[in-house]
């Protein structure tokens, strides 16, 4: 009866390689439904049998009274056919898909590239506003949405009004919301930054309103709301580089700004903030 232990290895070493069941029980000659029966009740059982002390037939048979499908006389009969075709097959390893393995992590990868296409009408330059989490004043950033050099997947970059530069992507939840997606710090540390704007139903909106989500000075997770505003359709990114951030307290807010500094205002979600509580 050793050719059943070496008949178990062998299937459970093909499995760890990759093989599905279905391929297995197609070189053997046995049903799939068989042979998995097989594997995965009856050859167990048996040496569990044969370590309590039973002998190797009578084993067998308290084995296979917990399944229906599988004949004792078929299997013993089959036991050189199958082990010389199990030993047969070809075990290399098969190449693995592109994914990460990871269903969610595939999914943003998928819509990075499904974006492409979606967020043409999206490209180039806007201005942001929002309240200081910090100031008693407005931000005012630019941002850049192009496609990445590859054509891969539309790039967003972030002059921030500290100074520093992020680079994020964009994604589209068809053609209803856009999401851009950044790390403020640099890697391995995590702080996510990310926006969720609106986009209204007409073909390049001269603004967009969302949310934005990112960290405090503490790490503690704030939300507050954003306007963009479309600057240029097309900007080189030098001249892009060129241009950055800056916090403008409300007394030199120009007409513009300061029309929409009480619609940020009374959209805020944080009522601490001393901005939102200067202009309320």
């Amino acid at each position: 009866m050793n050719d059943l232990k070496e008949i178990y290895e062998r299937i459970k070493f093909l499995r760890l390689k990759g093989v599905k069941m279905k391929e297995i029980a197609a070189s053997t000659g046995f049903a799939p439904s068989v042979l998995s029966a097989l594997f995965t009740t009856v050859l167990p059982e048996y040496f569990k049998n044969i370590d309590r002390g039973l002998p190797c037939d009578e084993a067998l048979d308290n084995a296979l009274v917990w399944v229906n499908n599988v004949s004792k006389k078929k299997l013993l009969g089959s036991l050189d056919r199958m082990k010389a075709a199990l030993f047969a097959m070809d075990a290399a390893p098969k190449p693995k898909d592109e994914g990460t393995g990871v269903p969610y992590a595939d999914s943003i990868s998928r819509a990075m590239s499904c974006a492409v296409n979606l967020a043409a009408g999206l490209s180039g330059m806007y201005v942001s506003y929002s309240a200081s989490s910090s100031s008693d004043a407005l931000k005012v950033e630019p941002y850049l949405i192009v496609p990445s050099d590859g054509g891969g997947y539309v790039e967003a970059v972030h002059n921030s009004a500290y100074g520093s530069t992020h680079h994020g992507f964009v994604l589209m939840n068809g053609l209803s919301h856009v999401y851009i997606m950044f790390n403020e710090n640099r890697p391995p540390q995590l702080a996510l930054f990310n926006i969720c704007l609106k986009m209204p139903m007409y073909d390049r909106p001269p603004y967009l309103r969302g949310l934005y989500t990112c960290f405090d000075y503490n790490y503690n997770p704030i939300a507050r709301r954003i306007l963009f505003v479309n600057v240029s359709d097309s900007v080189s990114r030098e001249d892009f580089m060129n241009m950055k951030g800056c916090l403008k307290p409300y007394d030199v807010l120009d007409d513009d700004e300061r029309s929409i500094t009480p619609t940020l205002a009374a959209a805020a979600m944080c009522s601490e903030c001393a901005t939102f509580r200067r202009l309320k």
